[in-house]
């Protein structure tokens, strides 16, 4: 009798919490004999690898990998989920929607996914009831620390943000971190502020570092107006 093998995907993000640039999706797909050469790599989550070892990893695991595919969420998108009223269109579900085009598109036996939500089964519906066909869909949170392939996934979605966010850097200038508790990364949300008057696209607007940047400015300006006016 002929042995099956399976296809088996891992699928994680990156950049789900940073106030500037995308999110990214990213999906591995492997031939589960292969499993064992991503151990072999030490692949692990991505956040507890230099930045120079997973891009050596990145290269590594699409040698290993039957195929991957990144989609990455702009801060508009972002944005549009986060604003609105309908539960449908919450983060939660745009993440989850965005898993479901990466295993229609990857077409695995069976998918490991880091799951975003509270509730890791509530996530695995909403990533089911997306697809157009059958496959079996393991939803858990800390996955990209449980399964291998998973971690795979992260590294490739890591390496893929950190590019992007090394192209707003050059344009822009350092950010810092890109979270509200980094003193940098929050005077330059008000130095776009000070200076667009709004915020540029690569921002999420709706995100509470920008919004506490935003008024922040505000109220200095209009400190300045009544000392200057007082004067």
């Amino acid at each position: 009798m002929k042995t099956i093998n399976l296809r088996i995907l891992g699928v994680d993000e990156a950049g789900r919490g940073c106030v500037i640039g995308p999110l990214v999706v990213a999906g591995v797909l492997i031939d589960e004999r292969n499993e064992p050469k991503l151990l072999e790599l030490g692949v692990k989550d991505s956040k507890l690898l230099s930045r120079r070892r997973r891009e050596f990893l990145a290269k590594e695991i699409k040698k290993v990998a039957i195929d991957t595919y990144i989609i990455k969420l702009s801060p508009a998108e972002i944005d549009e989920a986060v604003n609105s009223q309908r539960k449908l269109h919450k983060l939660n579900r745009l993440e989850a929607q965005t898993m479901a085009k990466v295993i229609e598109t990857l077409r695995p036996d069976i998918a490991f996914v880091d799951a975003s939500d509270i509730l890791a089964n509530r996530y695995k519906q909403h990533i089911v009831e997306c697809l157009p066909f059958q496959v079996q869909v393991i939803s858990e949170h800390k996955a990209d620390k449980k399964y291998p392939v998973v971690s795979a996934a992260s590294i490739i979605a890591k390496v893929e943000r950190d590019r992007k966010i090394d192209e707003l850097k050059a344009q822009h200038g350092d950010f810092g971190s890109g979270y509200m508790a980094n003193p940098e990364t929050m005077a330059f949300l008000e130095t776009l502020i000070k200076k667009y008057g709004a915020y540029p696209d690569f921002v999420r607007r709706s995100w509470k570092p920008a919004k506490i940047a935003k008024t922040n400015v505000k109220m200095k300006q209009t400190q300045l107006h009544e000392e200057m006016t007082k004067a």
